[in-house]
């Protein structure tokens, strides 16, 4: 699936089981959740902290999932077309950054 295929699957889904999307400010304060239940599985699953029981339920993938769900939602709602961005970003790091990671001594010293 494309970005714009998705970006059409959730408008339709919108318009055919949400009866409307949520205001932007919500969908923001969504994503700012959906991203911090991210965070906790990953600092369990990656970091030092450990599960609690109730933590075991979520699927990291199901979670990314979520965060790109809203991410599209407000993508759909501010006219923003997420392909020509995320190509348009590409361009910009590939022009910004196309030789400083490759010489940073932190991610080539142990290779």
């Amino acid at each position: 699936m494309t970005l714009a295929e998705a970006q059409k699957t959730v408008d339709n889904w919108i318009k055919t089981y949400g009866v409307r999307y949520f205001s932007e400010l919500t969908n923001m304060a969504i994503l700012t959740e959906e991203t911090g239940e991210l965070a906790r599985i990953i600092a369990r699953k990656f970091g030092d902290q450990s599960f609690k029981a109730d933590d075991k339920k979520y699927d990291l993938a199901d979670e990314m999932a979520d965060i790109l769900w809203v991410l599209i939602c407000l993508a759909n709602q501010t006219g923003v077309d997420l392909e020509k961005a995320f190509d348009k970003n590409i361009k910009k790091k590939t022009a910004r950054d196309s030789q400083r990671h490759q010489q940073n001594e932190k991610l080539t010293d142990n290779l």
